[in-house]
C-alpha cells in the first residue's frame, strides 16, 4: 500500500523489548556460523516490519527516486536454476561451488527470473536481487533502518523461549507446513509440498506470536550488523549491535532453497553471511522504525 507522498506504508509491530535467551539451544547450527553460546539479551522497545518488503513497496522506491539496484549497474544477479525465466545466452555461468545458481544477464529485482520476468507479476512477493547497500538505500528514503540481528531474532521467536522454529519445535506441527522451504531432493527435485517452488506472496503462512510473518524461509533477510561467527561469545547483553569489523553482512531466516541436507538455517537461531555488494534471488529484508515502540 502506498501512501499520499508516494512512500511505501509499513505495518508495524510494535514491540516492548526486554530479555531473551539469544543463540542456538539445540546444538544444531554449523560450527563456522557461531551461534553459540546461548546468552542473554536485553532490548528496548522497537518497531518491525510485520513482513518483508515486497516488490510493490521497492518498486514505489524506484519510481520516487529512480534508484538503480547493484544488480543492475553490475548487469547479472544470481538466479536458482530452476526458477531461470530468460533466453539460454543471457546465462554467463555458474557459480564454481554451488552449480545450481545461474548468473544471468538482465536479472534484479524488477526482473526476478531474468528478462522473461516482471516484477510487477508478483507485486506481494518479497523483492530480491537487492544488495545490503540497495537495502539501506530504501531505508534511508522511507525513513527506516535494518533490525539488528539481536531485534530479529527476539522478534522472529514471537515470544517463545528456546525454541527451534518460530511456531515451536517441529518442523510441521500437525503435518502442515509453516514455512517455504525445500521439499525433495536438493538442488534437482522440489516436490513443492508446502505451496512454493519459489518465492511466496508474504503472508502466505500463519504468523508467530508476535504477528511477524515468514521468519523461517521464503528469502533471506539482511540485519545491519557485520558478521562475524565468534561475537557471541562477548557481545554486550544490553541491545547489541554487532561487531565492529566482518567478512560480509548477517542474513537472517533461511529462504525457500533451505533444507537440511544442505541449508538447515530455516532455524530461529541459525545465521549466515554475504559481502554487503552482493544479490540473488533469494534474499530480501524488512525494516525498523526508527521511533521506539510504546513500553
Amino acid at each position: 500500500m502506498i501512501d499520499a507522498v508516494g512512500r511505501s506504508s509499513h505495518e508495524d509491530v510494535p514491540l516492548a523489548g526486554g530479555g531473551f535467551q539469544m543463540g542456538d539451544a539445540f546444538g544444531e547450527g554449523y560450527p563456522s556460523d557461531g551461534e553459540v553460546p546461548v546468552h542473554e539479551v536485553r532490548l528496548p522497545p522497537f518497531r518491525i516490519d510485520a513482513t518483508a518488503v515486497t516488490n510493490r513497496m521497492f518498486g514505489a522506491f524506484v519510481a520516487d527516486t529512480g534508484y538503480r539496484t547493484e544488480a543492475e549497474q553490475f548487469g547479472t544477479s544470481a538466479v536458482f536454476h530452476l526458477l531461470l525465466e530468460a533466453p539460454a545466452n543471457d546465462v554467463l555461468g555458474a557459480a564454481e561451488r554451488a552449480p545450481w545458481w545461474l548468473n544471468v544477464r538482465g536479472a534484479d529485482w524488477a526482473h526476478p527470473g531474468g528478462a522473461d520476468s516482471h516484477w510487477a507479476d508478483v507485486p506481494d512477493h518479497p523483492v530480491v536481487h537487492v544488495s545490503h547497500h540497495d537495502a539501506l538505500a530504501y531505508c534511508s528514503w522511507a525513513g527506516r533502518r535494518l533490525p539488528t540481528e539481536a531485534e530479529w531474532e527476539f522478534a522472529a521467536r514471537g515470544g517463545l523461549a528456546g525454541k527451534r522454529y518460530a511456531w515451536g519445535d517441529e518442523l510441521t506441527p500437525g503435518g502442515g507446513h509453516r514455512c517455504n522451504i525445500w521439499q525433495g531432493t536438493f538442488p534437482g527435485t522440489n516436490t513443492a509440498q508446502d505451496g512454493f517452488s519459489g518465492t511466496a506472496p508474504v503472508k502466505s503462512f500463519a504468523p508467530n506470536g508476535y504477528g511477524l510473518y515468514e521468519t523461517a524461509g521464503n528469502v533471506w533477510e539482511w540485519c545491519a550488523d557485520w558478521f562475524l561467527p565468534k561475537y557471541y561469545r562477548n557481545s554486550p547483553v544490553d541491545n547489541p549491535q554487532g561487531p565492529t569489523i566482518g567478512a560480509g553482512r548477517v542474513m537472517r531466516g533461511g529462504s525457500y532453497l533451505c533444507h537440511d541436507s544442505y541449508c538447515n538455517r530455516y532455524r530461529v537461531a541459525a545465521r549466515t553471511s554475504n559481502t554487503p555488494e552482493s544479490s540473488s534471488g533469494n534474499c530480501g529484508f524488512r525494516t525498523v522504525g526508527l521511533e521506539a515502540a510504546a513500553s
